[in-house]
């Protein structure tokens, strides 16, 4: 399973409806292509795992960088899994707890919850403690 982690700043800040609209739209997309990761996004700033079929998440992580509503984006990680680390599409993003966005599919508090080292395997993979690095340094 391929994967790829990138990094970008918004061109302006996300709202909640902007970023409840990205997520029904994302999951409606990437179901269809059959990607999946994690989105978090905080004060402006983007990191992205997308995994799947390489030829799949690399048309998607081209169609990412030119959107307009991103710069700066940069490739920090990629490479092959045994399996996918997010077998669903979900998105956190911190201090969006509105009840409508917390029912939508897809979903994650991972910003918002505690760390306590348990949420990954006793084996992380490097994805994983790059997205715990992110969830630490953003508080």
């Amino acid at each position: 399973m391929y994967y790829l982690i990138y990094a970008s700043s918004a061109t302006v800040p996300f709202s909640r409806a902007d970023l409840t609209a990205l997520l029904e739209i994302s999951r409606r997309n990437n179901v269809e292509i059959n990607v999946t990761g994690m989105l978090l996004y905080k004060d402006g700033n983007f990191l992205q795992m997308l995994e799947g079929e390489k030829e799949n998440v690399m048309k998607l992580y081209d169609k990412i960088s030119l959107d307009p509503r991103h710069t700066g984006v940069i490739t920090i990680l990629d490479g092959e899994e045994e399996e996918r680390q997010f077998p669903e599409w979900s998105m956190g993003f911190r201090d969006l707890n509105s009840p409508e966005v917390l029912s939508l599919p897809g979903y994650s508090d991972f910003l918002n919850t505690p760390f306590t080292g348990t949420e990954f395997s006793s084996n992380p993979t490097e994805c994983q403690e790059l997205l715990m690095i992110f969830k630490q340094n953003i508080r």
